[in-house]
């Protein structure tokens, strides 16, 4: 028999049986959807997240302290703005462009009956081009304000929604933490992550004045900060940098090489790296747990193929009796179990399709959530359907082909 005999005998087989074949895909149908789907939605989510961390500044290099600053005062190692300056000297370092220290602290923030509590950022001008922040309304912080304490604030795109609405902030007085402070800018969306936290819910104000009014106060050790966010030179150089800024605080916090530093230094490179390994360990999980149904569907097409076979047993008898090879049995029982397979697959296909065009353009979390279906994923599920299908109906078809002529026509 030619594939064409093949596929019009497989065809009518499972015609002849409509509900118990439906019965049979609907396994394939709920694995083959559910991988694609999350394979999808697994994809389209590390894109999102991996967009947000590379408009975070590619070339970003993040120096925290491993000391605590408390209220009762500081811990000898904390990062200080006199680190900072000496991180940007061109003269110890050559492979860092730009340096801005920052002090963050959760504040009540108030704007008439709106009250939300919003991480306040204290930084310098220089952090708007390490982070690439771009400003929808009003300005950004410039070097007079910080030089002059000035009580002025920009906010994250979400933080004004928070507290203005759909309002224009800009020239809007607000009290960050009791204090007045006059709004003077407005953020660009940047985005949110999956775990919850939201990039642009956040107040940027003057380091100068954040450490007046809310940080601890200075000392003989200088101005402490809680994280040093430094721009490397190139992608290429960020590893020197690293290295360099090493070096130097451990000659300022006066660490010998046998001790532990006080500080740790990591890049958005690195990250970004972790980030997309626990996505990919997340991806695998989910496909997992979706392979489940495709396991339990191989299992109906096998039990449903066994049945098949004992049906349709004198069938056989008769086909060999008239000239039927082993092989020619073997390959009709398999193009039926691949078949079977096949419809599943694609249904499971369209399924996941469908899936992916319902939730495309909704928030998670606040983070948009995209499910793109790539051409390789829909050969991945075409692949898995009829891999499904041959290894199901294989050993149904083997006990087909070597079923007795002579038996299986006295079968009733």
């Amino acid at each position: 028999m030619s594939i064409i005999q093949h596929l019009l005998s497989a065809w009518q087989a499972l015609i002849a049986n409509k509900l118990r074949s439906s019965l049979t895909i609907l396994g394939i149908v709920i694995g083959v959807g559910a991988v694609v789907f999350l394979v999808s939605f697994g994809r389209g989510q590390t894109k999102a997240m991996t967009s947000i961390f590379e408009n975070m500044g590619v070339n970003a290099i993040y120096v925290t302290s491993t000391s605590q600053i408390t209220g009762a005062g500081r811990i000898a190692g904390v990062l200080t703005t006199e680190d900072a300056d000496a991180i940007a000297s061109p003269n110890k370092i050559s492979a860092v462009k730009t340096v801005a220290p920052m002090f963050t602290k959760g504040l009540k923030v108030v704007y008439n009956n709106q009250i939300r509590t919003i991480n306040v950022i204290g930084s310098v001008p220089a952090l708007r081009n390490i982070l690439n922040y771009k400003i929808a309304r009003g300005n950004f912080l410039n070097d007079q304000d910080v030089h002059k304490y000035a009580n002025v604030a920009i906010l994250g795109k979400q933080a004004a929604s928070d507290l203005f609405g759909a309002a224009n902030p800009i020239g809007e007085t607000i009290r960050v933490g009791g204090r007045k402070f006059d709004v003077i800018g407005v953020t660009e969306e940047r985005g949110s992550f999956m775990g919850g936290g939201n990039a642009d819910n956040f107040i940027l104000v003057p380091l100068t004045t954040m450490q007046t009014m809310f940080g601890i106060p200075s000392s003989a050790l200088g101005h402490p900060v809680q994280a040093i966010v430094v721009d490397a030179t190139s992608t290429s150089a960020i590893n020197t940098a690293k290295d360099q800024i090493t070096q130097l605080l451990k000659q300022r916090h006066h660490i010998r090489e046998d001790q532990e530093n006080d500080f740790n230094v990591i890049d958005m490179q690195e990250v970004m790296k972790r980030m997309q390994q626990s996505m990919a360990i997340f991806q695998t999980f989910i496909a997992s747990v979706a392979s489940i149904s495709l396991l339990v569907g191989g299992i109906g097409i096998m039990n449903i193929m066994l049945v098949s076979v004992t049906e349709r047993t004198k069938e056989i008898g008769i086909r060999k009796a008239i000239g039927a090879k082993r092989r020619d049995i073997l390959f009709q029982f398999l193009v039926e179990s691949s078949f079977l397979s096949l419809t599943g697959g694609i249904a499971g296909l369209l399924l996941a399709v469908i899936g992916s065009f319902a939730v495309t353009g909704q928030k998670m979390n606040n983070l948009p959530v995209t499910a793109p279906i790539s051409p390789d994923i829909v050969l991945m599920a075409f692949m898995v359907a009829i891999f499904t299908g041959v290894v199901s109906g294989t050993y149904p078809a083997f006990r087909a082909a070597k079923l007795d002529p002579i038996e299986s026509l006295r079968h009733e």
